[in-house]
């Protein structure tokens, strides 16, 4: 039996502070087989944001691999998001789309941000074809009856919704991915936790998506997801400090504009309530 603890959207620069201390205690007290880390570390790159975030996730002592958020490439310097957009996240590059090998489980990265997309809003995902190449061939050279994990910052489809594309290339991912067996996706991005079910050409697919530890949240507290995987079967808890039961937490589908949310001092809408749509943030 493996257990893994899932976090995403950290944020630093606008940081949960008590969430965070909150987690790393988690990870000290219940030591974990791995943390899961699927993007935006940063709130817009600067280096004392990638600094304090190297120093939080280094402190944590156990393996860790981590995946790269739209927030996590350069806002300012365009030059520096084109030609060394990871530059500032040096201090943790070994754990970079590192993949983990924990006794009959796998997890994989796929990489789904991009430096430029020939659309406005670069904040959305894009599966490249060599993306995910590199992702399948890894995936291709486990040993059989492993049970695979992709990780990737975002959700690959919206679920349930009708809306522009969040993640090109995604729908073609999923597919494979499902035609591989992959036992689940797992994403953040929307601020949210989720755990669903989508239907592929190549058969059904579970996409499990992680809230917030920033203060950034949308409509749910910060949270993280506690997977336990026996075999094949993978049951997920959310976890959060205000004690909200995970049936709650988790949102019945994938917004088409994957939004979280608003800045400090905003209302929040109440648990379980379907947020309303605001201007893109990302």
């Amino acid at each position: 039996m493996i257990r893994l603890f899932h976090i995403s959207d950290l944020h630093f620069g606008l940081e949960d502070p008590a969430a965070l201390t909150w987690f790393a205690e988690c990870v000290r007290t219940e030591d974990p087989t791995a943390v899961l880390i699927t993007g935006d570390l940063t709130m817009r790159a600067r280096s004392h944001e990638f600094a304090a975030a190297c120093e939080w996730i280094g402190a944590l002592d156990v393996p860790v691999t981590v995946e790269v958020g739209n927030h996590d490439l350069p806002y300012f310097n365009p030059l520096a998001r084109l030609f060394w957009p990871y530059e500032r996240i040096r201090g943790i590059e070994r754990l970079v789309e590192r993949e983990l090998d924990l006794a009959g489980v796998a997890v994989v990265p796929l990489k789904t941000t991009a430096r430029a997309q020939w659309r406005l809003d670069w904040s959305k995902g894009w599966v490249t074809a060599a993306a995910l190449t590199k992702t399948l061939a890894a995936i291709d050279a486990l040993p059989g009856g492993t049970t695979t994990l992709v990780t990737a910052h975002h959700p690959l489809v919206e679920a349930g919704t009708r809306g522009r594309a969040l993640t090109r290339g995604g729908e073609r991912a999923l597919t494979e991915l499902a035609r591989r067996g992959v036992a689940a996706v797992l994403t953040g991005h929307v601020h949210d936790a989720f755990d669903l079910m989508k239907d592929t050409p190549a058969g059904p697919i579970r996409m499990i998506g992680a809230g917030t530890l920033s203060q950034r949240i949308r409509s749910t507290p910060p949270s993280f997801n506690e997977l336990v995987v026996d075999g094949t079967k993978i049951d997920v808890r959310v976890r959060n400090l205000a004690h909200v039961p995970t049936p709650d937490m988790q949102i019945d589908a994938v917004p088409p504009d994957a939004l979280p949310p608003r800045e400090p001092g905003e209302p929040v809408a109440p648990v379980g309530a379907v947020p309303p749509i605001d201007p893109p943030v990302h």
